[in-house]
């Protein structure tokens, strides 16, 4: 398999390959199972520099990321697996076990110095698209 980079694919902060039809795709395959009731997806998000520029944050990478893969988990429910719910990983930056605070995956920035936080523009995306009818 030819190294993420050379094949020019999109990726995260963590070297993640960004493919949302990953999701579609897992959500069918396990719906297919019929001991499988409901599906849950309980964490989907991806890590990307997050600068804070008077008092904001703007992530279009990850607002990217959520509309894709909240599309393909739609596009699986609409045709007819058995989706549930869904979460964004994660509300807040937080501490990854095995890489510290350096990966930034939350759509509210937290300065660990300070503790403040601030709303990122994917938070308000987020919060805009739960808002809808």
């Amino acid at each position: 398999m030819l190294k993420l980079k050379k094949r020019n694919v999109p990726i995260t902060d963590m070297n993640w390959e960004v493919y949302p039809e990953a999701i579609y795709n897992i959500i069918k395959k396990f719906d297919a199972y019929p001991q499988v009731k409901k599906i849950i997806i309980t964490e989907n998000g991806a890590a990307f520099p997050d600068v804070v520029e008077n008092d904001e944050v703007n992530d279009p990478l990850r607002v990217q990321y959520l509309q894709d893969h909240i599309a393909q988990v739609l596009k699986a429910k609409n045709e007819g697996c058995k989706v549930a719910g869904y979460f964004v990983w994660t509300l807040t930056d937080n501490f990854e076990w095995a890489e510290g605070y350096r990966p930034r995956f939350g759509i509210i920035h937290v300065d660990f110095a300070t503790q403040k936080r601030t709303v990122k523009a994917s938070g308000k995306w987020y919060a805009k698209f739960l808002s809808k009818d």
